[in-house]
């Protein structure tokens, strides 16, 4: 897709909102600026991670088993830990299995439940495919430190609202767990 140097489409989008009496267009410039930026990320953290066979979404399975004791977990917490539906996990798992990196084993003492395991290639994969979205910066590339932190401040309380944050927001049950 070709945009004009000249051209900033959120301020033109904002301009257009403005211009037809939809509202104040603070809080629709931040949302689109949100979503924007979060195509940048994901998209830098994609090219990054694609000579591992990784998208960001599948990286972040990946490093959860990685990360877990057992190096193994049950689907369902897979997909409470990443915010993410449980199709969406079946779908990461099943790409994740079906590249060598992880399997399905059944969990002990419970014939229902299915954990997904990390095998020794994606215990192999996860430092580097870490080290190539370091060497991006997760893809915040031109945004400086003391930026990257403020960004993270300024989106805490839309965390909080969703509660997100441990005690805090709605739903919150104060004991750390979603």
């Amino acid at each position: 897709m070709h945009v004009p140097r000249d051209l900033d489409l959120i301020a033109e989008a904002r301009r257009n909102w403005e211009a037809h009496a939809f509202g104040e267009g603070d809080a629709m410039t931040a949302a689109t600026s949100i979503a924007r930026a979060h195509q940048i990320v994901i998209g830098a953290a994609d090219r990054a991670l694609a000579p591992f066979g990784l998208t960001f979404s599948r990286f972040e399975a990946l490093a959860l088993l990685h990360f877990s004791r057992r190096g193994a977990l049950p689907m369902g917490r897979i997909g409470a830990r990443l915010q993410v539906h449980a199709t969406s996990v079946t779908t990461l798992v099943d790409r994740l299995e079906r590249d060598g990196l992880v399997r399905r084993v059944p969990a002990e003492g419970d014939r229902r439940s299915v954990l997904a395991q990390i095998t020794e290639r994606g215990r192999e994969t996860v430092p580097r495919a870490a080290a190539a979205l370091a060497a991006i910066r997760f893809g915040l590339h031109g945004v400086d430190d003391g930026e990257v932190r403020a960004v993270a401040a300024a989106l805490r309380p839309l965390r909080r609202a969703a509660g997100d944050l441990p005690g805090e927001g709605p739903g919150a049950r104060g004991d750390g767990r979603p």
